[in-house]
């Protein structure tokens, strides 16, 4: 072959290798860039039961294993506390890069009797294929029968006591996130009730857990009942007010004591403390509903009705006859359609140091800040803190802070409220 032709080989084939290796390179950056613009999930590519994830949380993971999982203890207690340890449930095992196995809740409030539990499972509350559907790529469910080996299980015991801190406890979840750890199907934590472990994660990351729990229809339909007795109250639209009213014993009780041990006065509210400050909501318009969400049965008596001022026409469930479409649920059931009527309310009224009227505030925020709203303009999903004297002598204006770092405000109460 000629030395002219033998060049001119070679650099064609220089030429077809160099360029394979800029395809290469330009696949590599277009997947960079275009993989990220979910937002959310910054990337998501799947091999086998390997999961890559890339997420622009503050807590976000590197890969989750979607047939390795994780195993919680039975959640206990009120509706929003239980609901409270299921996200914490779901952010933890994000942080081992596992799936969580469908947990089991409690239908009744009763904690320290284990028999008296009631457990029910988390799919007869809220649809589960719509959790995996809305919080998609960022933590996921699985079923007992997703596991192929059950008995392949490492029991995780969480620490106790003043010693056990939080650097320990997120130290404990980092070491078991990887290595050696990856060879169990199944972690399994044992001890406290999740509710009571240390908390690692934002209130955004919690707010996108509460956003995938959706109620099963049948108690959405409920609430739609509910909801429709409300509106159906005057032949003309009215506006309902939805009044988180704490002013059962066992309330009393438990704020009087938080109030000696905190030195302070805003957590208890009379009844005609709290009439008095909806009455002086600014911007109220008047006639309007007021739906008083309130445990009846721990009611000393019904005189939550009386002492409403013109133009409020005040309702429980009883006046409202809805009270059958209550009874013939458990408790967790009641307090779940409870909380969808007070979502939906056009004002909500709570007190900041309920766990149920905090939970409704953050949704209402999210929804608030998903239409554009800012805090002093809002006016689609206005709350309030009635426990805490706010302008006009009316209740405090209420919004969650979105920017917190954990979810004590929320868990546990607070008097320092955004507005």
């Amino acid at each position: 072959m000629h030395w002219m032709e033998r060049f001119n080989f070679k650099i064609s084939s220089n030429s077809i290798g160099l360029k394979c290796v800029f395809v290469l390179v330009a696949v590599l950056i277009l997947r960079a860039l275009l993989l990220p613009s979910i937002p959310g999930l910054v990337g998501r590519a799947e091999w086998g039961n390997i999961v890559y994830i890339r997420n622009d949380s503050q807590s976000g993971i590197a890969v989750r294993q979607d047939n390795k999982f994780l195993e919680v203890p039975q959640i206990v207690w009120g509706l929003n506390n239980q609901k409270i340890a299921f996200a914490r449930a779901c952010l933890t095992a994000r942080m081992l890069n596992r799936t969580l196995l469908m947990p089991s809740l409690s239908a009744s409030l009763f904690y320290k009797e284990i028999d008296l539990l009631q457990p029910i499972s988390f799919d007869k509350v809220f649809q589960f294929q719509k959790f995996n559907e809305l919080c998609n790529g960022f933590v996921r469910l699985g079923r007992y029968s997703d596991l192929s080996n059950p008995t392949q299980v490492l029991e995780l015991q969480k620490g106790n006591g003043r010693k056990w801190t939080l650097e320990r406890d997120l130290e404990q979840l980092r070491e078991h996130s990887k290595g050696k750890f990856d060879n169990y199907q199944v972690i399994r934590i044992i001890g406290k009730n999740p509710f009571l472990w240390h908390d690692h994660w934002p209130v955004r990351d919690y707010a996108k857990v509460f956003e995938c729990l959706v109620l099963v229809d049948e108690f959405a339909n409920e609430a739609d009942r509910v909801v429709s007795r409300i509106r159906a109250v005057s032949l003309q639209p009215l506006p309902y007010v939805a009044v988180h009213m704490r002013v059962e014993i066992d309330w009393m009780i438990h704020c009087k004591k938080l109030e000696q041990r905190l030195n302070t006065n805003q957590i208890c509210s009379s009844k005609d403390e709290i009439i008095q400050r909806v009455a002086n909501i600014e911007g109220l318009k008047t006639p309007a509903v007021v739906y008083l969400a309130v445990a009846d049965k721990l009611l000393r008596n019904s005189s939550v009705l009386e002492g409403w001022g013109e133009g409020f026409l005040p309702f429980e469930k009883k006046k409202l006859g809805v009270e059958g479409i209550y009874s013939k649920y458990p408790y967790l059931i009641q307090s779940a359609i409870d909380y969808e009527v007070c979502l939906r309310a056009d004002i909500f009224v709570g007190n900041s140091f309920s766990t149920f009227s905090s939970l409704i505030v953050l949704e209402r925020t999210q929804k608030m800040i998903k239409k554009g709203e800012s805090g002093t303009n809002n006016i689609t999903w206005p709350s309030y803190a009635y426990n805490i004297k706010g302008e006009s002598n009316g209740p405090k204006r209420w919004i969650t802070n979105m920017s917190d770092l954990n979810l004590q405000a929320i868990s546990y109460g607070t008097t320092h409220i955004s507005s």
